[in-house]
């Protein structure tokens, strides 16, 4: 008889602040997002702590009084983790681990721990370890409380400091070898690209958990991990896609979020090198996602990071399936109409309709809804970026209307 499997969350608590750049509903979306890091890493939000703040307490990063708050809270709930939204100094990650007496976290350790389970191939597990070690080097110091020195005393005057500088010279070194390990095997999976010839090369780009995997699945008919979760994929895939008879590559790529790790985006930029490469990008966005506008504006700034902003890009709008609008009823005289009112033929009238023609599709990869029209603008894309490189075989690949006709005779 199988026994059943029974995952223990951790219990936490997660905090942000409301400043002058970020108001109380950007806070929220961004503590939701939090939560769902936090559940993605396997722990369980029971309460959500906020403090409107001109800027951070460089010391404790919340008042003082906001601390003595959560620090009762975590006594009396017994809570075990306590992570804020926001990236925490050295000395306030330190400061507020001594007054909580708690194990403190900040979103990228989050983010960091996320990839560190996530990460299948020793490349990406690489990439991973050389962020943690990033993170970790400024941090080491409060790691060693117990051998801090004293206020002297015989007996008391021990090798503290001695043991954090060995430490960071064992994080140093670690740090140089595993940047020579990724130049190595960047050395190689160059190579690799180089033997895919002259192949047309597509790479899926977005925001993390939009779809991504569910539509290279459906499209290359290949089993690629899909999980309603944050970072499901960590490692590039590339498979070989033929539509009618048309061959090109298609790469699914890590997903990015907002607020993303520079030593992260460092460690990943040779990830990203498959969209650097790439002839073209599918911009795949969660329509169905009250901040979708937001995380194309994530993905476009990092596709600028990484010099790729002018690529032939195809906006495909997934899971229409699951797009619910608010409705304001007829009697409401106060309600304000704003874009959460959009029905999905007004958001199609917007902006959207600017990005090019038939530039923007509306699809549900799970249903396959809309899917005819997506593999005919795919393969008309592909189709004029192959007959570009070789003028010749334009006859062997007719416009996509031809080839359905040529296949049902």
């Amino acid at each position: 008889m199988l026994e059943k499997e029974v995952i223990n969350f951790e219990r936490t608590v997660i905090v942000g602040i409301v400043t002058q750049q970020q108001n109380e509903e950007k806070l929220a979306e961004y503590l939701d997002e939090l939560e769902f890091l936090t559940f993605t890493a396997g722990g369980e939000v029971i309460k959500r702590f906020s403090q409107k703040l001109e800027r951070p307490n460089p010391k404790t990063f919340l008042g003082t009084g906001k601390m003595d708050e959560i620090s009762i809270f975590i006594k009396e709930k017994n809570i075990s983790t306590v992570i804020f939204d926001d990236e925490l100094s050295p000395s306030q990650q330190k400061n507020i681990s001594k007054i909580l007496d708690c194990k403190v976290l900040d979103r990228t350790n989050l983010i960091l721990d996320i990839f560190a389970q996530r990460a299948e191939t020793s490349y990406a597990r690489t990439q991973v370890e050389l962020a943690q070690c990033q993170y970790l080097l400024p941090r080491l110091s409060g790691m060693w409380t117990h051998l801090e020195r004293q206020k002297g005393g015989i007996g008391l005057r021990g090798p503290g400091e001695t043991e954090i500088e060995t430490d960071r010279r064992i994080v140093r070194d670690r740090i140089a070898l595993l940047k020579e390990k990724i130049k190595t095997i960047d050395k190689q999976m160059s190579v690799q690209r180089g033997n895919r010839g002259a192949m047309v090369r597509v790479a899926l780009v977005g925001y993390t958990n939009v779809g991504k995997s569910t539509l290279m699945n459906v499209i290359s008919k290949s089993e690629v991990f899909v999980e309603n979760k944050l970072f499901a994929t960590l490692d590039t895939t590339v498979r070989k896609v033929v539509i009618k008879n048309l061959p090109f590559l298609l790469s699914d790529t890590v997903g990015f979020i907002r607020k993303l790790p520079t030593q992260l985006i460092e460690s990943f930029k040779s990830t990203l090198d498959e969209v650097r490469e790439a002839d073209l990008l599918l911009h795949v966005v969660d329509i169905s996602h009250p901040d979708f506008e937001e995380h194309i504006a994530s993905v476009n700034q990092i596709l600028q990071d990484i010099k790729s902003q002018d690529k032939p890009t195809i906006m495909v709008f997934n899971k229409i399936d699951a797009y619910k609008n608010e409705v304001i009823e007829e009697d409401d005289l106060i309600t304000e109409r704003t874009t959460k009112h959009y029905t999905l033929n007004e958001w199609k009238a917007t902006w959207m309709s600017n990005v090019g023609a038939k530039n923007a599709l509306f699809i549900s990869a799970t249903n396959k809804e809309n899917f005819e029209e997506f593999r005919e603008k795919v393969y008309e894309l592909v189709r004029s970026i192959h007959i570009t490189r070789f003028p010749y075989n334009k006859f062997l690949y007719p416009d996509y209307k031809d080839a359905v006709e040529k296949e049902n005779e």
